[in-house]
């Protein structure tokens, strides 16, 4: 099968279209042929080899034909003798690795059966970003009804999703985001939006009881500026990179108002509640731009550059 793979670390000049074995299933997993799937910044950490942890995931001292990829929309192939849920031909989506390639390996307990009223790659757009702010705001956060909401970030891949669960989980929402995103990020359902180049929310009058971070922008303590006491900030990798979370995790064991390290899970119940969230129209994904599989590099150089309107999809194949 093609893939794309990459043998080395840096920019996009290293990825390359390359002919790879099609992946073996084991007893609790399925084989999903990949219609599309999106790009994270996991992927382009993971391309640079920086931080340099990836390196231990990725390949020492340098990948081999390494595929990126974590969110797939597709159709299953084959089944594992113990996966009962579900059958070749069933429209599925979730997060697994290596799904910039025709077919990918994935756990049946990490896919769930894909919305019915989105497309493969309206599909792709959703899983990754999507659980990241289900689980931020629901786990970490612990969102309820009323809250006063802030998303820092909020024309991004997490972000998008965060305003809408936000406001599906009844809570009053605020979005930050440049001149160009403030009547998207109103449209999908934010309260009020704020143009950070105009205005920085941290010297604002409104406190908020949860702050979800996806920019890494300003320090903790201005952050605090604007919580209630037991106001909680949620710091997301986004272009605040892997070492803003690392560092905001260990400062939570000493600060309240801080929130720790939330790995994304991924997993059949949450796939479901986010494939009821847009069946029922309450979420909806944003999608920037859609490249065709052979223009990846293209794809991940334009999603590095930091301004997205929510999400960069892959189309890997037609249906």
């Amino acid at each position: 099968m093609k893939a794309i793979v990459q043998n080395n670390y840096g920019g996009p000049e290293v990825l390359e279209l390359s002919e790879v074995e099609e992946p073996k299933i084991g007893d609790q997993d399925v084989l999903i042929r990949v219609y599309a799937s999106a790009i994270n910044a996991g992927d382009y950490f993971s391309m640079r080899g920086k931080p340099w942890i990836v390196r231990f995931s990725v390949g020492m001292p340098k990948p081999k034909k390494y595929i990126l990829g974590w969110d797939v929309a597709g159709r299953i192939d084959a089944v594992g003798k113990e996966v009962k849920q579900y059958k070749p031909g069933d429209d599925v989506y979730g997060v697994c690795s290596h799904t910039f390639a025709e077919y990918v390996s994935a756990s049946a307990n990490h896919i769930a059966l894909k919305p019915e009223n989105l497309n493969f790659e309206e599909t792709a757009a959703v899983p990754s970003a999507g659980l990241t702010a289900l689980q931020e705001l629901r786990d970490v956060g612990k969102l309820q009804a009323g809250y006063k909401v802030l998303i820092n970030g909020a024309s991004g891949g997490v972000g998008t999703f965060a305003v809408q669960i936000a406001k599906a989980l009844r809570a009053d929402v605020t979005g930050v985001c440049s001149t160009a995103n403030l009547d998207m990020v109103r449209s999908i359902g934010a309260d009020h939006a704020i143009d950070y180049t105009k205005e920085d929310f941290t010297h604002g009058d409104r406190i908020y009881d949860l702050i979800l971070d996806n920019v890494g922008n300003h320090s903790f303590s201005e952050y605090r500026r604007v919580l209630k006491p037991r106001g909680i900030v949620i710091p997301n990798t986004g272009h605040g990179g892997m070492g803003y979370v690392l560092k905001a995790a260990v400062r939570s064991v000493f600060i309240r108002q801080q929130g720790g390290l939330k790995v994304t899970q991924s997993n059949h119940d949450d796939l479901n509640i986010l494939k009821d969230l847009i069946e029922t129209g309450a979420v909806k994904p944003v999608i920037d731009r859609t490249y065709p599989y052979n223009e990846i590099p293209d794809a991940m150089a334009y999603a590095e550059q930091g301004h997205v309107r929510g999400k960069v999809v892959i189309r890997v194949q037609n249906t």
